[in-house]
């Protein structure tokens, strides 16, 4: 089982990410601290990452899930994840990639960005976001989650949708 857990900035993807991984007993993967030092330079410049740039840090990620999945562990990932090609590499590394993804409007998104403060995302990229957004399609292994509301709600769908995969605690 390798869940990856996905969405625009602000979603709660770290917050979910850890939070299932912790009741699931697996490892966590958090993608943003994949990226190469150029890529988190362009984006706390408030430059929006294009494929080019994505391309070094999607093969790192899909290293580590097709790593995590020889080895016979289990993973919970976070990242943007974006564009179904994306999510297509990232299934690619191995059998049975799941993907949570973390649905939200772009207000209640920039809202909370606009609140951190230990983030190199800044609140101007969140439109670029959107903008390339491709939420799941019906034909992907996963779930879409409504993400807008408090962390405690969102955590417990999320936890309602992986448990609906077959990823409780006890497989």
């Amino acid at each position: 089982m390798i869940v990856v857990v996905l969405g625009v900035a602000g979603a709660g993807k770290t917050t979910v990410g850890r939070a299932l991984a912790e009741g699931l007993e697996v490892p966590f993967l958090e993608g943003d601290g994949l990226h190469p030092a150029a890529n988190i330079a362009k984006m706390t410049a408030g430059r929006p990452l294009d494929d080019a740039d994505r391309a070094p840090w999607l093969r790192t990620l899909s290293d580590r899930i097709r790593q995590s999945s020889r080895s016979g562990r289990r993973l919970i990932v976070s990242c943007s994840a974006l564009k179904r090609a994306y999510r297509e590499e990232l299934r690619a590394a191995a059998p049975g990639v799941w993907c949570l993804y973390l649905a939200l409007d772009r207000d209640t998104a920039r809202a909370r960005v606009s609140r951190r403060t230990a983030h190199f995302m800044p609140l101007r990229l969140v439109d670029s976001q959107f903008e390339i957004l491709e939420p799941l399609d019906p034909d992907e292994p996963g779930a879409t989650v409504d993400a807008a509301g408090d962390p405690e709600a969102t955590l417990a769908r999320a936890r309602r949708a992986v448990a609906g995969f077959g990823a409780g605690p006890d497989r």
